[in-house]
Formats: C-alpha cells, structure tokens, sequence
C-alpha cells in the first residue's frame, strides 16, 4: 500500500513539471518578436530625414561676388537708325562685354539725317571740324577695359561726329580700340583716322564694315581673326 501511494506521488510531480516546461515554451517566440521589433525600429530612428535641405554660408554685409573688371571688353556704339545697334548686341553676345550706347542730347530725326538736303543737320556737322554734338550720360571707369570695339555708321565717308564727343569724354588708356561700321555701301575707308588722334595711347586695328542685317556667325568669324589681347575672352 505505501508502494502504491509512493507511485502515484511521483507520477504526480512528473505531470506537473511537464506542465511547466510547455508553458515556458510556448512564452519564448513571443519575447523574440518584440526584441526583433525593438531593433528595427531603432534602425529607422537613425536614418537621416533626406528632406532636410543643406546648409549654405550668408556672405557677411558688405561683401559682394560682383567683381569690377580690371580687363573688361566693351562695346560702344551710337546708332541713328538701329543698324548699327543690331552689330553692337552680336558683339556683347559674343564677346560677353559690357555695352554702351553713345545717346546724342538732341536725337536724329528723319529731316536731320536727310543727306539730299545740303542744309541738314548731318551733313552740316560733318562739314564741319568743330562740330562735337552733345552726349548724354558718361561712361564710368573707362580705365577698367583693355578691349573697346567702337561702332558708328558711315556718314558721307566718316564716323558720326558724336563719336569724336565719346572720345574726348573717355580716357582708355592704351587700350586697344576695334571700330566697325554700319553702311548700305560705302566701306568703313578712312572713318577712324580722326578718331585716333584723340587717344594718343591706344593700340588702334583695323575695322570692319556689316550690313545691318549682318548675322551673328558673320560677327564672330570676324571677331576671331582679330588680334586681340590675350586677356580678352576670345
């Protein structure tokens, strides 16, 4: 009898340890999911956000990336009928220069510029030597160009005489000075010989004569045979 009774206590204790190692299984893939979970979700946390823009230096006051140009190119021109405006605006695309209108105080008019009438006001100013027709405005720092190309259209054989009130206002140095000239016909001759008298320094080349309908690639294939210095951009 106490046999019997000793087999069904230890029967007993092996049903209830069994017990407990079911239960214990069965708590452990739950514990491994939340520590997956956990690790995941902290992988996330440190990426960077990609929406946030970079960060970019404010120049302090007073700075300016606008350099003045100590070997600049410019391109000045006075135009009575827009012809010689046109060859002007390929010579800036071109060249990336500053360009500079030589605006007369008193504008042409049709009558001013009508040539069959000996009385009118060009072919007046061009007879005479003296004539030196007021400019308005005035070019700022003509010393900052080494390279000037100058254009004008041809009247009777010769540059405007505003031309002449340009360059008595600027001093460029010895700078070297490219006229070119508009005209229906006539070449650009002798236009610039009075003109190089005013600046005793400049390094003066030979012009060239368009049609004001002259194309952008004419300009530059003249434009690249010139001799230009070496500091200019072409």
């Amino acid at each position: 009898m106490k046999r019997l009774f000793t087999i069904l206590i230890t029967l007993t204790l092996l049903l209830g340890l069994t017990a407990c190692g079911q239960v214990e299984t069965q708590s452990n893939p739950g514990q491994s999911q939340t520590q997956q979970e956990g690790i995941s979700s902290k992988e996330e946390s440190s990426t960077p956000n990609q929406s946030t823009p970079p960060a970019f230096s404010t120049p302090e006051a007073g700075e300016s990336d606008v350099e003045t140009p100590e070997d600049g190119v410019l391109v000045a021109y006075f135009s009575a009928t827009g012809n010689t405006e046109g060859i002007a605006q390929h010579l800036q695309s071109i060249l990336d220069a500053d360009l500079y209108e030589i605006v007369p105080e008193v504008p042409y008019t049709d009558e001013d510029l009508n040539y069959s009438n000996d009385n009118c006001r060009a072919n007046q100013e061009q007879n005479d030597p003296a004539a030196r027709p007021a400019i308005t405005g005035t070019l700022e720092h003509p010393e900052n160009y080494n390279v000037v190309f100058l254009g004008y259209p041809i009247w009777w054989g010769q540059a405007p005489k505003v031309i002449y009130t340009f360059l008595e206002s600027c001093d460029f140095g010895d700078a070297t000075i490219v006229p070119f000239c508009t005209s229906s016909s006539s070449g650009i001759g002798s236009s610039a010989d009075g003109l190089q008298e005013l600046t005793e320094n400049a390094r003066w080349l030979d012009g060239q004569r368009f049609s004001g309908s002259a194309s952008q690639n004419t300009v530059a294939s003249w434009v690249q045979g010139l001799d230009l210095p070496e500091s200019s951009p072409v």
